[in-house]
């Protein structure tokens, strides 16, 4: 098997193997001899075999690249869960022509202080000047324009609520000069393991949603597509349909957006029950909650904290793990819990799909699924699935 970056279905192209293993090769398409309907010049300067690897479908028309992802989506769903269902990834709004909508991207940055992004599977760092998938706000700041001795990487994050920040990564017992930038930003160094401390301004990043603000704390997550939180936080709450005095749990919670609309929608009468593994995430939940006393917030890994914290049962349940997935032990400890629904938020359609399957075994059949384009020019894909008891 022979999987060919750069190229289209139903192209034919003449390749340059880049990788081999026991099972498959990996290989780039460096000449197209007969192309797809579907072809497009890439945009950027930077993309194409052998250069950034960043994006991996810029040759791809947006309709063309929405249908492949929505191919794999059910590829993976017939695959692994034996579900047979057409996906249909739906636009979000705020990336016109594809570009423009990435708010957070961190570069790598060369012994020289120069700044870059890394080549597809690689080390090695591409320099660049310029990104186009990166929100305006985030150019703004112009860091690639600037040397950074010292640095080993270098994240520039925009906020919708008008902050910017610039994260610093030192290289090992190095300290980092920091150059004059285009643009204000709160600058951050990287101790390590999520952990960022304010070298000048706040490095709180405020983000809007709605009529409600989020903070967030220095690099923590957020969706990186400027209109990502609001279009998934409404298909979570419309699958989840919170009802008042229900009792809701919202696994790998964040900075609390699903548990703040979960706990708007249960009311005073119900409760919402969080649980986060970072604490830096943790603390920014509690603040953004703190106006929602029905809502709760735990530090804790899924695994182990729904026993610690004795939680036994719930009416929904709503899940956005990493991409590695819930597993199975997770799995088999929400159905314990026998909520009626379960709403599944996932970033990977492989370890989606089977979750799904181990759900279904345990009473809890897929029931309707959305898939939104939350990172264009990329392979990768948002998906919300509703499980409701069988």
């Amino acid at each position: 098997m022979v999987f060919v970056r750069h190229a289209l279905p139903g192209e034919r192209v003449r390749v340059e193997v880049t990788e081999e293993t026991t099972r498959f090769l990996r290989a780039d398409a460096v000449e197209i001899l007969e192309a797809s309907p579907d072809r497009v010049v890439p945009p950027c300067r930077y993309a194409g075999p052998g250069r950034c690897g960043g994006c991996d479908w810029q040759h791809a028309s947006l309709d063309a690249q929405r249908r492949l992802k929505g191919d794999v989506v059910a590829e993976q769903l017939r695959r692994l869960a034996r579900i047979e269902r057409e996906v249909v990834v739906e636009e979000v709004p705020g990336a016109k022509d594809g570009l423009g909508w990435r708010t957070r991207v961190q570069f790598a940055a060369l012994p020289d202080g120069r700044l870059g992004l890394r080549k597809h599977r690689s080390h090695d760092i591409l320099p660049i000047d310029a990104c186009l998938i990166a929100h305006p706000e985030v150019e703004a700041v112009g860091a690639e324009g600037h040397e950074w001795p010292g640095a080993a990487a270098v994240e520039v994050i925009a906020s919708a609520g008008g902050d910017r920040a610039v994260v610093v990564a030192p290289r090992p017992r190095r300290s980092v000069a920091v150059p004059d930038l285009e643009a204000d930003a709160s600058i951050l160094l990287d101790q390590g393991k999520g952990r960022t401390v304010p070298r000048r301004g706040s490095g709180v990043l405020h983000e809007r949603v709605g009529d409600r603000e989020f903070r967030v704390a220095g690099s923590g997550f957020w969706q990186v597509h400027p209109g990502a939180a609001e279009i998934l936080l409404d298909a979570v709450l419309t699958y989840a349909a919170p009802e008042p005095g229900e009792w809701a749990l919202d696994l790998y919670c964040g900075v609390g957006l699903f548990a703040a609309g979960l706990a708007e929608g249960v009311g005073a009468e119900g409760a919402v029950f969080g649980l986060e593994s970072e604490a830096a995430a943790v603390r920014d939940a509690r603040a953004n909650l703190r106006d929602l006393p029905q809502a709760r917030v735990e530090r804790g890994r899924v695994e182990e904290a729904l026993d610690r914290f004795q939680i036994e049962r719930a009416d929904l349940v709503v899940v956005d793990p990493p991409r590695t997935g819930l597993g199975r032990d997770v799995v088999e400890r929400i159905a314990a819990l026998t909520p009626q629904r379960i709403v599944y938020v996932s970033c990977d359609p492989a370890t989606l799909a089977r979750d799904l399957a181990w759900l279904a075994e345990r009473g809890y059949p897929l029931t309707d699924l959305r898939a939104f384009d939350a990172f264009p020019m990329t392979h990768h894909v948002e998906c919300v699935a509703l499980l409701v008891k069988g």
